[in-house]
């Protein structure tokens, strides 16, 4: 039946005086007026859709500002009225909360991913400034979701993938959890109608089978609860489809192993009777160990509090109990909506949780400003919208809740982006680990950090969470643009040396020509040339447009190279093909959008790529002391003879080098022949280790590798 405003009127008088109820109304009213002529798809009138999720809204006692938002919802987007119209008619909050809830604005995106990364951005930001947008939003997906059937089947199962992928989501990190179960069933109908349909028949079948003896172990409960005195109240949980679902195809199990766990949660009066009706029914059946999670202690991310235990009933079958507050029964079906559920008794639990939801928009809105565009942000935000959590603690006592798989870096971010940032090393539990270890629940993490310490790029294939990630991209793409710059100062300024100038002879009036000609700001110039993505003689040119750019007669001559940073730069990179080491004749050549390539001098790769372009030729020359580790490739052919590898092994650790990479080319019953990849720093450590490898009397023949021969 559809809702009226006299029907959604009788709702909210159980909880909102005749004034406010009045203003709802007016709010309605605009509403109608707005509307009018406007249809759904079903053929009703489209007032009908505002009026259902207000009245959505209302089953949580929300208050009357998200109300008159929600029946507004659509009129700034679908009609005529403006957000000044609003403002007048009713207050400049109610007017934000509707603009908020608006969709985005029709863009022509490339793809649609991108509009629901970008729409999603616009609802982070308004959710920022008025978390009762996102409860709008919810309401307001919950209807469509429910009214979904009459939508064409594409639209439906597009519909149907972005509430599981975004929405459903949202509503579990918020600890609304009657809102996810609709989403995730509604959702998994219409993605899968013929899975759902036979899970359903199944599920419907089974009810028979179960009711028996589901009655025997609440009878059971609830007589043992009864004797020892405690008063509390004992529900059978069924499985909703989506879980169903999810378990068969994640745990590959049959529907028969899934419904063969019985399931029950338990609701008393207090915190204290929580652990005590624990402890009687450990006593009534025997529990499981390892199953045993005190949420109440160290309560979910979403603020969800319970005890979960698994305990071997009757017939030995496995019956799952939840075993929580009245209080936290209603938190963790309405999450954030309960503050206004129960807005008239704000403890603590209801401040904290809403506390917990700004900290989460929080950290949305710190990825998103790190984030280079709106598909890196939603990549980001979707590895948080599904935290299967542990709990961490600091060496102070302090917890730090992270996804599941969470590692020592992501742990680091966690508790500071600088932590993060100058990260070098972790202890967990007091012992060195290393940095991609994940992290299990109730370990103490200590970070090891250092000043001068950076982000690795590697991290980014073993760090969880989206504040992780979005802060080493950041890093990096910020060192990229610094390094990028550096480096293009330093070639135009070579550059500049052949026509006998330099950068600080440079007018400002010269830059502004080459701005203008080349449509590029002085930076962004730099950069370019930095990257490999512009010659620096073409822009020397340009600067020197009005003065002779002849090159000088020393441009040829012994003019200082560039000088070759460490591993690790981002803007010079050491070549995999000849694998150049201190020590070594050494040639740069500009790569596009690598910035500098370092090879060997005799590197044929490197020879054919200057026949081809010579005026990307770059002069190199390594500093004074180099410092770092270099890789450095060698062959050692050897007769094949039991622990020769590990007498290889030590040879190459005796010379205080490292084994980065072996590979057995070729064996036989007589000989072996192995490529080996060594961390050492330069062209004189090599040698120490060439020497002790010849010193193995097995060693037939040993040398460095160049171009894989």
């Amino acid at each position: 039946m559809s809702v009226t405003i006299d029907s959604l009127e009788d709702k909210l008088g159980a909880y909102l005086n005749a004034e406010q109820i009045a203003d709802v109304r007016r709010a309605y009213l605009l509403a109608k007026d707005a509307h009018e002529g406007q249809f759904r798809r079903s053929g009703e009138p489209y007032i009908t859709h505002p009026l259902a999720v207000a009245d959505i809204l209302a089953d949580m006692h929300i208050d009357p500002q998200s109300l008159m938002a929600a029946l507004m919802h659509d009129v700034i987007e679908d009609t005529g009225v403006t957000w000044q119209e609003l403002a007048d008619n009713f207050d400049e909050q109610v007017a934000n909360l509707v603009e908020g809830v608006s969709k985005l604005t029709q863009i022509e995106f490339s793809s649609r991913a991108h509009a629901q990364a970008e729409n999603f951005q616009k609802m982070t930001l308004a959710m920022s400034k008025d978390i009762r947008v996102i409860l709008v939003k919810l309401a307001d997906r919950l209807h469509n979701m429910r009214t979904l059937g009459v939508m064409p089947p594409e639209k439906k199962r597009r519909i149907a993938r972005e509430t599981l992928d975004i929405y459903a989501p949202i509503a579990n990190r918020l600890g609304m959890n009657e809102f996810r179960i609709e989403f995730e069933d509604l959702g998994f109908r219409a993605l899968h109608p013929m899975r759902s349909t036979r899970i359903e028949a199944a599920l419907s079948a089974s009810r028979g089978h179960r009711s028996e003896l589901v009655a025997k172990i609440q009878s059971a409960i609830e007589k043992r609860l009864s004797d020892e005195g405690h008063k509390a109240k004992v529900i059978g949980r069924e499985k909703h489809l989506f879980s169903i679902y999810n378990k068969m195809r994640i745990k590959r199990k049959s529907f028969k192993d899934i419904m063969d766990v019985f399931a029950f949660r338990i609701l008393v009066d207090s915190v204290d009777n929580c652990y005590r009706v624990l402890g009687a029914i450990h006593n009534l059946y025997k529990p499981i160990s390892g199953e045993f999670k005190d949420y109440i202690a160290i309560p979910k991310s979403n603020g969800y509090q319970s005890l979960h235990t698994v305990l071997v009933g009757m017939h030995g079958v496995p019956i799952e109990v939840q075993i929580r507050t009245f209080e936290m029964d209603a938190m963790a079906n309405n999450g954030i909506a309960a503050h206004w559920l129960y807005k008239s008794d704000m403890n603590d639990q209801t401040i904290s949780e809403h506390a917990r939801a700004r900290e989460w928009i929080k950290g949305l809105l710190e990825i998103q400003q790190r984030a280079g565009d709106s598909m890196e942000f939603i990549e980001n935000v979707k590895i948080d919208l599904f935290p299967d959590e542990v709990y961490v603690f600091t060496p102070k006592g302090k917890i730090i809740e992270l996804p599941s798989g969470a590692t020592a870096i992501d742990f680091a971010y966690a508790v500071h982006t600088e932590i993060g940032h100058h990260c070098v090393a972790c202890r967990i539990n007091r012992r060195l680990a290393p940095l991609s270890e994940p992290l299990q629940s109730g370990t103490t993490c200590e970070i090891i950090t250092a000043p001068n310490a950076q982000p690795n790029p590697a991290w980014l294939n073993f760090v969880i969470t989206g504040k992780a990630r979005s802060a080493i991209r950041h890093y990096l793409k910020q060192q990229r643009h610094n390094e990028s710059l550096r480096m293009g100062s330093t070639l135009l300024d070579k550059a500049l040396e052949a026509y006998g100038s330099n950068l600080d002879a440079i007018q400002d009036e010269q830059w502004q020509t080459a701005e203008s000609a080349l449509e590029l700001s002085k930076d962004a110039l730099l950069e370019e040339i930095g990257l490999g993505n512009r010659l620096a003689f073409s822009v020397a040119q340009h600067l020197l447009s009005e003065q002779d750019t002849q090159l000088t007669d020393d441009s040829s001559s012994d003019n200082p190279a560039i000088i070759v940073d460490a591993p690790g730069s981002l803007m010079t990179t050491f070549a995999n093909c000849c694998r150049p080491i201190p020590g070594d004749h050494i040639q740069g050549f500009l790569s596009a959008g690598k910035g500098v390539i370092i090879h060997r001098e005799n590197c044929k790769n490197v020879l054919e790529e200057l026949r081809k372009q010579p005026d990307k030729a770059i002069r190199a020359a390594w500093p004074m002391h180099p410092t770092g580790d270099y890789l450095a490739d060698i062959h050692v052919d050897i007769i094949n003879r039991r622990g020769i590898i590990a007498t290889l092994a030590t040879q190459i650790a005796n010379a205080d080098a490292s084994i980065e990479r072996l590979d057995i080319v070729e064996r036989d019953s007589e000989y072996v022949i192995i490529n080996l990849t060594v961390g050492i720093s330069g062209r004189v450590q090599l040698a120490q280790v060439l020497r002790r490898i010849r010193s193995i009397k097995q060693v037939l023949k040993t040398g460095r590798l160049l171009n894989g021969r």
